[in-house]
């Protein structure tokens, strides 16, 4: 049987729980065969089909992002979608990948910077982590990338501030943590209660590096 039916399309649902679990399972049994299926899918005509398929390969990155590292250049591509969904969909499984593959996604790193400029909310917060985490490889890429970190961090919504701030501290070394504080402590103001409680969690974690 394909593992294809099982995506929630073909399962008549409208719900993500068969993506979920098709995801779960293929990630469990190591089925690399049913895992190529799904990516090849990643380009199907049916809008439903792809969708599905990338929700069920960034599933997969959650439990295991060694099986689906191998498709980086179809996460990369999809970066340039017409649909929002494709597109945030694709950042979330790079996210998920980017330890792995740093430099396939290096090289194409201006389109990346290009979708967090240009994307939704969502593709911000899941570019972000990417960004950050391609970041910490060496100071090449540091150098590119901490900048623009650290700009997303001075002008995104105050809500966002904690969670961004989460996301970036994986590329802070200790020739970043004044630039990095000073920007926390600008923002400080515009947090409500939780969300100043949940900065002041980064603050000391970047104060023992």
């Amino acid at each position: 049987m394909s593992v294809i039916n099982g995506i929630a399309y073909y399962q008549n649902r409208r719900d993500e729980v068969p993506n979920q679990e098709l995801a779960h399972t293929l990630a469990k049994t190591e089925d690399k065969a049913g895992i190529q299926e799904i990516a090849d899918n990643l380009w199907n005509k049916n809008k439903s089909v792809r969708s599905d398929c990338l929700k069920v390969l960034y599933e997969i990155g959650y439990i295991r992002p060694d099986l689906i590292a191998v498709y980086v250049n179809d996460f990369l591509e999809l970066l340039k979608d017409k649909e929002n969904r494709m597109v945030w969909g694709a950042m979330i499984g790079l996210t998920t990948i980017a330890d792995l593959r740093p430099h396939e996604i290096w090289k194409h790193i201006d389109d990346v910077i290009k979708s967090v400029d240009k994307g939704t909310l969502i593709t911000v917060v899941w570019g972000v982590k990417t960004l950050a985490h391609i970041a910490k490889v060496n100071k090449t890429y540091h150098s590119k990338l901490f900048p623009i970190l650290l700009t997303q961090l001075q002008t995104c919504i105050p809500r966002d501030v904690p969670l961004h701030a989460e996301s970036i501290i994986v590329a802070v070394d200790k020739a970043d943590t004044a630039s990095f504080l000073t920007v926390l402590e600008k923002r400080k103001p515009e947090l409500t209660g939780s969300q100043l409680t949940r900065l002041n969690k980064v603050i000391r974690k970047v104060h023992i590096l």
